[in-house]
């Protein structure tokens, strides 16, 4: 099965990016290095700017002050929609055409881009995001949640993006099956090369399939670091109030093992 992988995705640059709205600092001269291939989650607490740099990203919203690069390219050069082309987009919501089949929704980028035959490519997709070729058919509503959310995985796949955002992709799932989008998403990041930015609420979530993780606090970079080394208690106090919280869990359910 050809799943059209990269050597890597892009390389991702921010600085000096600065973003008000009425006055306020969404984001604050924030500088950040993404190297091609890696996965890096964006945590922080509501209101910290995480989602705000996801949309300057793709250009969803454009920076006051500062310049963004993707693959040594500055986004400003060229028409957003030809940005958004090489950018997977994957989002909390899910956002499915209710009106359309699964097979449409996941062509629907494709269909844009001027693609013609993509009944292969849904095929293709469906295989790699592990749901049967004959949901193909199906209406998004009789898809449970999960299913839907790898539905949306597969439309953000459908033209190769080196790139994938993913802005709370898995947090309206339950426990269960969030654990296991995030692994399987985890493993097809590998397997295609991608570079991924994740924003998450779960440190926990974060610490088990991201490379480097980054603490937003009032728009600026309160924390860079690797897991491991948040782990370790390095990170700084506000990184370490964020990984308190899992590690606080699992401290506790040892010790009712232990009665």
């Amino acid at each position: 099965m050809n799943v059209h992988k990269l050597k890597s995705g892009p390389s991702v640059v921010l600085t000096n990016v600065t973003k008000r709205y009425a006055g306020r600092s969404a984001l604050d001269d924030v500088s950040l290095d993404v190297t091609a291939g890696s996965f890096v989650a964006l945590v922080g607490g509501s209101g910290s700017g995480k989602s705000t740099l996801v949309r300057i990203l793709n250009r969803l919203v454009d920076p006051d002050a500062g310049r963004v690069v993707i693959d040594g390219r500055d986004v400003r050069d060229g028409e957003s929609f030809r940005l958004r082309r090489r950018i997977g987009h994957v989002i909390q919501g899910i956002g499915l055409f209710p009106h359309i089949s699964v097979a449409a929704n996941i062509a629907i980028g494709l269909r844009i881009a001027g693609g013609r035959r993509t009944d292969a490519r849904v095929a293709e997709l469906l295989d790699l995001v592990d749901l049967p070729r004959d949901f193909a058919t199906r209406a998004p509503a009789t898809l449970s949640g999960g299913q839907q959310q790898r539905v949306g995985v597969a439309r953000a796949l459908a033209t190769a993006p080196g790139l994938m955002l993913l802005d709370e992709p898995f947090g309206a799932l339950d426990p269960v099956t969030r654990d296991a989008l995030a692994t399987n998403y985890r493993a097809l990041h590998h397997q295609l090369g991608l570079t991924s930015i994740m924003v998450t609420h779960d440190m926990a979530e974060a610490l088990l399939i991201a490379d480097r993780v980054i603490v937003l606090k009032d728009g600026r970079i309160a924390a860079d670091a690797t897991p491991s080394q948040l782990l370790r208690g390095e990170g700084g106090d506000e990184a370490q109030a964020l990984v308190a919280v899992p590690k606080g869990q699992a401290e506790r359910m040892a010790a009712m093992v232990r009665e």
